[in-house]
């Protein structure tokens, strides 16, 4: 025979901790239509990041979040709100850099080329070819010298 699992008993809620419900701003203004043209009206639902507020925030209702939120699309669609809003930071210096700063401008060019480049060993072949020649002249002065 399978056991049965006790109830699950309910343990009563803690309801202070809640607090008081928010009243909308809609409510406090007595504002029966939102237009989308009251650009401070719909900044007071909008975060800094320029997201909407969440009801539990703001304190609508299911009905005016809705018109809410289609009065911003449309400020947003007409150019009067920004769809975002850039928030830049400054970032926090590196504790472990052992590079030191970086320098302004472009890096250095460098002033010869690099070791085992064909720069170089072109270079040696000219100084063996000149070594050649004089090589040659030298034993053509010699044989001119027999010569005569």
């Amino acid at each position: 025979m399978a056991r049965r699992t006790p109830p699950r008993r309910s343990k009563p809620r803690d309801t202070g901790r809640r607090g008081k419900k928010k009243i909308s701003a809609l409510v406090i203004g007595k504002i029966e239509y939102v237009d989308y043209k009251d650009t401070e009206l719909l900044k007071k639902f909008v975060s800094e990041r320029a997201k909407l507020k969440a009801r539990r925030l703001t304190g609508n209702s299911e009905q005016q979040q809705r018109e809410v939120a289609r009065a911003v699309k449309n400020a947003r669609e007409m150019a009067l709100i920004p769809y975002t809003n850039r928030v830049t930071t400054q970032r926090r210096e590196r504790r472990n850099d052992d590079r030191g700063a970086r320098a302004d401008g472009p890096p250095p060019r460098p002033s010869a080329p690099p070791p085992g480049s064909e720069n170089e060993a072109g270079a040696d072949e000219a100084l063996e070819a000149i070594d050649d020649v004089a090589a040659v002249e030298a034993v053509a002065s010699v044989d001119e010298g027999i010569q005569s």
